[in-house]
């Protein structure tokens, strides 16, 4: 036998380095044993190294108990090999060997593979106990652990755990800041995740590095930030960062997401040797901002140089922001992801499952969800936010409880779209449950969850605790502040909406056209004319908005409303484009307030010759008839329905009870509760005859097709829904429903005298605002 000599120990020390396959780790392994080094620490471990960078875990493991006496490095070298190759649960358990098994103590390096094992597992409490473990160790404040700590918390989506940890360190280095950058860009903390950049100048830009440049960009990109896009491009270009591959194509990402594409082909084209993933960036710049016919050159190029395309590649291929008029080209990328295999990674199915999605193919989406063998978080979070944009709200819902019971871990993306369809449905009970989830899981940080959750209190009629939400707020974005004065508009808060617009404008935030639309819409709920024309004015002139067909409709609103019904035809007649189907619909909605049918046959002409398919404008015109008592002219109109076989949505009305949603249409016998139901009807409508009130029944004939006369054994959904709540809530507590249609005079009505009688607090969403009534008296003062 050869004697163990330090060129020895060298040689196969070099010999395992160089290897290239695993057969040649094999064979060295061999003469290791031959030679007598099977036993060697520094030899064997640098064995264990090298077979799990080829994914032979099992090889090391067998390796690693063949060792009597294993040291340190080896159980950091077993421990992170396993975490690097997916097998958290294995590398967890060699930790715990360690502790147990072993005389031996972890070091910082022991704390950071593990840790970085642990982000990857479901269990988030063994990550507790590891940061547990490693401040019992005296590694608390370990720059290497502290790494570690930041990632496994932000894999978590713990923001605030993440940032404490971050804050509590004594010194930090390069990877600490840029894990810092770039777990608050992962979690859609994009401010954030600036402001950290940020510091990290200020501090003196001493651990600046490419990566911290490259980490930023896209969280730049994300806020549309154009000119901090371009001062960093600047720093980037002081410090000798520009030829950077990387951030020449963090730049080229971040451009076209900014809408300029021109500049990304520049940089794009500054890059000497673009490799795969400057291709895809480019590929993806132009896909969404448009350019379809270039992405597909140049995917076509990438294909023609014999370059293997990746998952990357198709990803950024796949129209997901233009998917509109491109159903062909998304089944022809299916079918090239088909062929190439491509189709199982979880990216593509999530990309093309949002263009479905997006193009109302559900059922395409849905199996493409289906037939997913792995489905990541992405494509559940792609899936639940596909069906709550098409409406498909219980779907939505009944999807993310299954995504539940599959013990997926929801992040702030599943939670923003969930609260969405809470909000859509009026589904108070499960937003307040995903409230607390979002408190459990340290969302509240997240500015879109925030956001959420006060677009879903606020249209789940509960605005004090929506503005509480947003007093909380420490940052906001210009769609949190258009979120909540929106909330106020549906409540009829007038006031507080044009207050909060101010404090807008104080902040620094610019508004948008949607902020501008918001606030108009507050302005005709709450009958401010004034207020609105000057807002519209504003618009224009100080901030140089060009309206949309949207805010001309509102003007039109706020002057019909308030009963100047020839001003807004006036407004029409001097608008610079020609008025839509929403410009004359507001006049004729104004028209049925005021009772004015020679208008209203001006707007309705206009209306059935602009969107002749919208029944809604026949109905209209028809209550407007029938409230007039012309009742020839409305058969007339109603006959023009029948004839040309327009359908319009039945009225229901949704109350939720006990976290139990029970929905109601017109004259519904179905409830198992419907005798008590009919029964408290009929002593309601005692009551309610004995303080004064009258069916209203002219309007009642015609407002819904479905919903004929109460003389004729039948009564509008959402008073069967008040009817039930009286019987199943205890006394004195509120009555919240939701109704899909705009509620009808006699309704509102009787609901005015309902809450008198009863003493009862009633909230009711209709298709238009909330109307919340109390004492016999209604929020809106009969304006809607």
């Amino acid at each position: 036998m050869s004697m163990k000599t330090p060129q020895s120990r060298n040689l196969f020390l070099s010999l395992l380095k160089g290897a290239k396959t695993q057969s040649q780790l094999t064979q060295t392994h061999a003469q290791i044993i031959i030679h007598g080094f099977q036993n060697d620490l520094s030899t064997v471990t640098k064995l264990a190294h090298r077979l799990s960078d080829f994914k032979a875990t099992c090889y090391a493991r067998a390796l690693f108990f063949s060792i009597p006496k294993p040291d340190l490095f080896l159980f950091n070298v077993i421990i992170r090999g396993f975490s690097n190759n997916e097998m958290p649960k294995s590398s967890i358990c060699f930790y715990t060997h360690l502790r147990k098994n072993t005389a031996l103590t972890p070091d910082n390096f022991t704390y950071s593979f593990v840790l970085s094992a642990a982000s990857a597992c479901c269990d988030r409490s063994i990550g507790v106990l590891l940061h547990g473990h490693a401040i019992v160790s005296g590694y608390g404040s370990d720059l290497f652990v502290g790494a570690a700590l930041v990632d496994l918390y932000f894999k978590f989506s713990w923001v605030k755990s993440a940032r404490k940890v971050f804050d509590k360190m004594p010194e930090k280095d390069t990877v600490l800041w840029n894990s810092m950058i770039s777990g608050l860009m992962k979690n859609c903390c994009f401010q954030d995740s600036i402001w950290v950049f940020g510091d990290m100048v200020r501090n003196g830009g001493t651990w600046l590095d490419s990566t911290s440049v490259a980490a930023v960009l896209p969280a730049v990109a994300e806020v549309q930030e154009l000119r901090l896009g371009m001062e960093i491009q600047c720093l980037g270009l002081k410090l000798g960062f520009h030829d950077h591959v990387y951030v020449l194509t963090g730049l080229v990402s971040f451009y076209s997401k900014c809408g300029e594409v021109e500049r990304a082909e520049l940089l794009f084209r500054d890059i000497v040797r673009p490799d795969l993933i400057s291709c895809n960036a480019m590929i993806s710049g132009y896909t969404c901002n448009g350019k379809t016919e270039s992405s597909l050159r140049l995917f076509r190029q990438l294909l023609a140089s014999a370059e293997r395309v990746n998952s990357s590649t198709i990803v950024g291929l796949i129209p997901v922001f233009y998917p509109f008029g491109h159903l062909h080209l998304t089944n022809c990328i299916h079918s090239f992801c088909l062929k190439s295999g491509i189709v199982s990674n979880s990216s593509v199915l999530t990309a093309l499952s949002t263009v479905y999605s997006r193009l109302n193919e559900m059922e395409a989406a849905r199996k493409l969800f289906d037939e997913s063998s792995e489905k990541s978080l992405a494509s559940w979070n792609a899936m639940i936010a596909g069906y709550t944009q098409n409406g498909l709200t219980e779907e939505a819902i009944s999807l993310f409880q299954e995504m539940q019971a599959s013990k997926v871990a929801p992040n702030p993306v599943t939670v923003s779209s969930i609260l969405s369809a809470c909000a859509q449905l009026g589904a108070i009970s499960l937003g307040k449950w995903v409230h607390e989830l979002v408190k459990s899981r340290n969302f509240e940080s997240n500015i879109y969850v925030s956001t959420a959750l006060i677009d879903m209190y606020a249209k789940c009629g509960n605005i004090v605790e929506a503005r509480e939400l947003f007093d909380l707020m420490s940052h906001k974005s210009e769609v949190t502040w258009n979120t909540m004065i929106s909330g106020y508009g549906l409540h009829g808060h007038g006031l507080e909406a044009l207050q909060l617009f101010s404090e807008m404008l104080h902040s620094g935030i610019r508004p948008s056209g949607v902020t501008f639309l918001s606030v108009l819409y507050a302005c005709s709920h709450a009958g401010l004319v004034r207020e609105g024309d000057e807002i519209f004015q504003s618009m224009i002139h100080d901030h140089g908005f060009k309206p949309l067909a949207e805010h001309y409709a509102c003007m039109v609103d706020i002057l019909g409303r308030a009963g100047q019904l020839e001003k807004a035809l006036e407004f029409i007649k001097g608008l610079a484009v020609e008025p839509g189907p929403a410009v004359w619909g507001a006049l004729l909605g104004a028209c049925m307030i005021h009772k004015d049918t020679n208008l209203a046959r001006v707007a309705s002409e206009k209306l059935f010759e602009l969107d002749p398919e919208n029944v809604g404008y026949h109905v209209l015109l028809s209550n407007i008839y029938s409230a007039e008592r012309d009742y020839l002219q409305a058969a007339t109109v109603r006959q023009v329905v029948k004839k040309r076989k327009l359908a319009k949505a039945p009225g229901c009305t949704l109350i939720e009870v006990g976290g139990t949603p029970h929905v109601f249409t017109s004259g519904d016998q179905l409830h198992p509760q419907s005798t008590a139901i009919y029964a408290m009807l009929e002593k309601l409508n005692g009551k309610m005859r004995e303080a004064g009130f009258q069916t209203e029944t002219v309007t009642a004939l015609h407002d819904v097709e479905e919903e004929e006369k109460e003389l004729m054994m039948k009564v509008h959904s959402e008073k069967l829904a008040i009817a039930f709540g009286l019987i199943a809530t205890e006394p004195g507590t509120e009555i919240r429903i939701i109704k899909n249609l705009r509620v009808c005079l006699d309704c509102h009505t009787a609901t005015k005298f309902i809450s008198k009688v009863t003493g009862r607090v009633i909230v009711v969403r209709d298709a238009n605002r909330f109307h919340h009534f109390k004492g016999g008296v209604c929020s809106c003062g009969d304006y809607w």
